[in-house]
């Protein structure tokens, strides 16, 4: 099962618009209350929760029904999510307005139209469908959908789901091994022996200036600055986004249908700080590594391709031309690799990129040979 977020402006009217900042402050507020009960208590099977706090929020919240089931859950899929990531219990805050949607009970389309939940009652709202079209095929599931307002426009995004057939390991016709960084955003080796850099010191250089004026701004602590920090961070966001959707669009578009792309699991990179000089951290650390391979395993997907990920131990250490593995290969302060063994030299983000294309074929032939 395939999942991507559709994301739909609805087009709601100043009365409409004002119903549905009410049902998104009375949400976020269940949430909190919800939030703190369970911090307290340390219960998150919903069935408890239900029965402790379902009609204090119909009640105290003016919820309808489905609603304060959506807030349970959501406030328990945020504690899950907490738990997995930092292992212990941290109360979350809601604080901005929120609504979760659930599918056929909290908004349904119909006859070109939006059906809305909201405190009182159903509204129905006009949307811009051309973001939505490619959906309308019967193919595609809705999920539980959350809207979202900003800068006077008003989104609600979906996660559309479909069951399609991943590319099977038999079909696959090209390996391109991709070692994400900094220096280089993507490097990327295929089986042609080339090597494409996409660089990235630039983008270092911007999301250097981001970081130094954050520091400024929270040096001065005043509502001006609190409110610049929040437009500068969602700035930043969107700008990272459309790097990652540049990369990974044009590592889709250069290479054939039927390509495995080898990257590197960085799922732990967030944990890996200690390991990390002090000053490079912000970079390493905030990088958007995860997005870009979300973006580059969705755009692989629609393209006939897949995404693969392994083990990045050693990929920058080991020589691709004989094997031999020692720290002392790669001169991270000036990006070389030199093999002490046979002498093999190049740039340290190539050999990440020529291991992880090792590591596709071989885990192809495996495959092959069971």
């Amino acid at each position: 099962m395939f999942t991507v977020t559709a994301k739909l402006q609805i087009l709601p009217s100043p009365e409409e618009q004002e119903q549905l900042s009410t049902t998104m402050h009375a949400y976020s507020n269940a949430c909190n209350h919800v939030s703190a009960y369970i911090f307290q208590t340390h219960e998150l099977k919903q069935a408890k929760i239900n029965k402790a706090l379902y009609y204090e929020l119909r009640d105290r919240f003016g919820l309808r029904s489905q609603m304060a089931q959506s807030v349970m859950k959501t406030v328990i899929a945020r504690y899950r999510t907490i738990q997995e990531t930092a292992g212990k219990w941290i109360q979350p805050s809601f604080r901005h307005p929120e609504y979760d949607l659930v599918w056929n009970r909290d908004y349904s389309l119909a006859d070109s139209r939006l059906s809305l939940n909201t405190l009182n009652g159903r509204i129905k709202l006009g949307f811009h469908s051309e973001s939505m079209e490619q959906y309308f095929d019967g193919t595609w599931e809705f999920g539980t959908a959350k809207l979202v307002t900003k800068h006077g426009k008003w989104f609600l995004h979906i996660p559309m789901s479909r069951d399609i057939p991943a590319l099977a390991d038999s079909d696959v016709c090209n390996v391109v091994g991709v070692d994400l960084g900094v220096n280089f955003v993507a490097t990327a080796y295929g089986s042609n022996g080339k090597t494409v850099f996409y660089h990235g010191r630039q983008i270092k250089h911007r999301r250097a200036r981001y970081k130094e004026l954050r520091r400024h701004l929270q040096q001065r602590q005043t509502a001006s600055s609190r409110r610049r920090l929040k437009k500068i961070g969602s700035r930043e966001n969107r700008w990272m986004s459309d790097v990652n959707h540049q990369i990974s669009k044009a590592l889709v578009e250069s290479n054939p249908s039927g390509t495995l792309f080898a990257l590197e699991d960085l799922t732990g990179i967030r944990g890996a700080t200690e390991k990390v000089r002090r000053r490079d951290r912000y970079e390493i650390v905030s990088w958007s590594f995860f997005d870009l391979r979300k973006k580059l395993e969705y755009k692989a997907w629609r393209n006939g391709s897949k995404v693969k990920v392994f083990d990045p131990a050693y990929t920058s250490q080991t020589c691709p031309k004989c094997g031999h593995t020692e720290r002392g290969n790669r001169d991270k302060k000036n990006h070389r690799f030199v093999c002490r063994n046979c002498g093999y030299q190049s740039n340290d983000d190539r050999i990440g990129a020529m291991n992880l294309h090792r590591k596709g074929i071989e885990y192809l032939s495996a495959v092959a040979g069971e």
